[in-house]
């Protein structure tokens, strides 16, 4: 798993690695193998509650000092650093979630370019001045909330940690960071890497931990000011309802159903990339990924011919063999998604990758499948299935179009794929998602775009300037000088 230069059986707390309260370690599992490869502390909410407490203590001391630009240049050394680290971290993601070595390395800059911008922009988080009675000046201030906690997924550890932890520390906030158990080892060397670039005592804080524990204990700490979770639909309700006892703002990112849609004037040249890119990315495990494919019917035939000649050639293999897409996180995940295909009956394969020979028995492996035949109404075309699954689903027109893709619970993303600038402009307009996507998806990671989404999807926004005004909280000054 790389070269791991920290001891992944502590947490992180008021910027020193300490054994966790209960003494109590959790299995470190390589999803290429199946097989355990070392063991990672078991925080529990004793280690919360310290963590929240050398956090309160950054915020009254150092680190709430610290001007808008101190914080930004420390961010900024946070990021040469993680530069400096990248060939480690990127390997450490790989064995940690089973990605690709080429994706993990691709999330080990978009970690670094977090940091940049969110360095650049420390700074430049302004208020307003007010137009009032005469005899008032009136303006607004920006200030940090305090303690954010920060609930972080397995399949993207390092990505969210930058657009999460990186936004708040801008905005002056000290972090309690919970990383998923699946997968934290980049969430440890972020934290040493903080320590290492100076970040003052206190103001990162890492609890590994299992979800119901750890991760309960931060959702629901009364020394908590803002909390942010991406996971599914029913963890982050759950994680809404312990913040709420405590009148806790949440931004929450739970995932998506996301559509791409092909209209008869579409380059499908330029199309295909992002057509079958999208859906395999991470195996499938992405909150954003492309699992429906919606296209005109009268090019239904072609769409499907060119993307089963890419799915043909597309291969599942180990991380470190760096092949198109790599195992699933778990065995229970590799349940769930072929669970979600044993409903496929009344659905056409209409092409699938191959999982390599030499991968290892006792991996999640999964090959990926191109579907179609189910209608929009069906299961597979409802239910986010976080495996290397895309459904292909015709229309007959616009409205059609724009009907089976807001036909969903979700609302994450979308992409418009056609060569009317009217068309382009309505579709981005009526498509109910929080970003929508044209003649592309993605955008290659946005850093600097506000990412969200609506209805199940969840709510607030990260990434961007919105992260920085998630993190804040605004006051009004109203000054009669007569």
């Amino acid at each position: 798993m790389g070269t791991v230069w920290f001891d992944t059986t502590q947490v992180f707390i008021a910027g020193r690695w300490r054994a966790p309260e209960g003494g109590e370690t959790l299995p470190l599992g390589d999803p290429s193998t199946g097989e355990e490869i070392g063991r990672i502390a078991r925080g529990s909410a004793a280690d919360i509650d310290a963590a929240v407490a050398a956090a309160r203590e950054a915020m009254a001391g150092e680190w709430g000092r610290a001007s808008a630009a101190e914080r930004g240049r420390v961010l900024a050394k946070i990021g040469r650093l993680v530069t400096e680290r990248a060939e480690a971290l990127a390997e450490m993601e790989a064995t940690d979630v089973g990605k690709p070595l080429k994706q993990a390395m691709a999330d080990v800059v978009a970690l670094a370019r977090y940091m940049e911008f969110y360095a650049g922009a420390a700074d430049k988080l302004m208020g307003e001045t007010i137009p009032f009675q005469t005899g008032y000046t009136v303006y607004t201030l920006r200030e940090p909330m305090g303690v954010t906690g920060h609930i972080v997924p397995w399949n993207y550890p390092m990505q969210i940690i930058g657009r999460s932890v990186g936004a708040a520390l801008a905005a002056g906030n000290a972090c309690v960071l919970k990383p998923a158990e699946e997968a934290c080892l980049t969430a440890l060397g972020f934290a040493d890497l903080a320590r290492e670039a100076g970040l003052p005592t206190g103001a990162l804080n890492v609890v590994p931990g299992l979800g119901a524990e750890a991760g309960a204990a931060l959702a629901g700490h009364p020394g908590i000011a803002h909390l942010s979770f991406t996971g599914s639909v029913a963890t982050g309700a759950a994680v809404q309802a312990a913040a709420a006892k405590n009148v806790v703002p949440v931004t929450l990112e739970l995932g998506g159903k996301s559509p791409q849609l092909v209209f008869r004037d579409a380059d499908l040249k330029a199309a295909l990339p992002f057509l079958v890119n999208a859906g395999i990315q991470n195996a499938g495990q992405t909150c954003s990924a492309s699992s429906r494919i919606l296209v005109e019917r009268s090019r239904i035939d072609e769409v499907a011919d060119a993307m089963a000649t890419r799915y043909r050639a597309l291969r599942a293999g180990p991380a470190m063999a760096d092949l198109d897409l790599g195992p699933l996180i778990s065995g229970r995940q590799k349940e769930i998604v072929t669970g979600y295909l044993g409903l496929a009956s009344d659905a056409e394969v209409v092409a699938q990758g191959e999982v390599v020979g030499n991968a290892p028995e006792g991996g999640h492996y999964v090959a990926p499948r191109l579907l179609m035949g189910p209608g929009p109404d069906h299961r597979l075309a409802q239910e986010e299935i976080f495996g290397p699954v895309q459904l292909l689903l015709p229309f007959e027109d616009e409205e059609e179009a724009v009907a089976i893709a807001n036909g969903t619970p979700y609302g994450l993303v979308a992409s418009v794929w056609s060569d009317s600038g009217a068309r382009q402009m309505r579709l981005a307009r009526r498509l109910r998602a929080g970003q929508v996507f044209v003649n592309n998806y993605g955008a290659g990671g946005g850093v600097e775009l506000p990412f969200g989404g609506v209805g199940q999807s969840g709510h607030g926004r990260e990434k961007g300037f919105e992260a920085l005004y998630a993190f804040t909280s605004l006051k009004t000054v109203a000054a009669l000088h007569g």
